[in-house]
């Protein structure tokens, strides 16, 4: 438990940043197991615009700071790879 009123302060905000941004975390996580998913059904078509979205998504989550922008790299480099192994690019 805070003791100071800053203290006290400053865990009010995080608190509310926290709430802000979980919303992103979790929407950035359906978005990769969906686009792993259309992946995995092997249409290229709909596995190419869940990637789209999802990047669109993560940027954006890098952006408000509810993700770091290495990790949204990271994770983006992942489905790219997973996505042109699979499709043969």
């Amino acid at each position: 438990m805070p003791l100071t009123g800053t203290a006290l302060k400053r865990q009010k905000i995080n608190d509310r940043n926290r709430m802000r941004k979980r919303p992103l975390r979790t929407e950035a996580k359906t978005r990769i197991r969906r686009t792993r998913e259309a992946i995995a059904e092997g249409d290229r078509q709909a596995a190419e615009e869940q990637l789209r979205a999802t990047v669109q998504h993560l940027d954006r989550a890098a952006t408000k700071g509810a993700i770091h922008p290495r990790n949204a790299a990271r994770r983006k480099s992942r489905l790219y790879k997973v996505f042109n192994q699979a499709f043969g690019e």
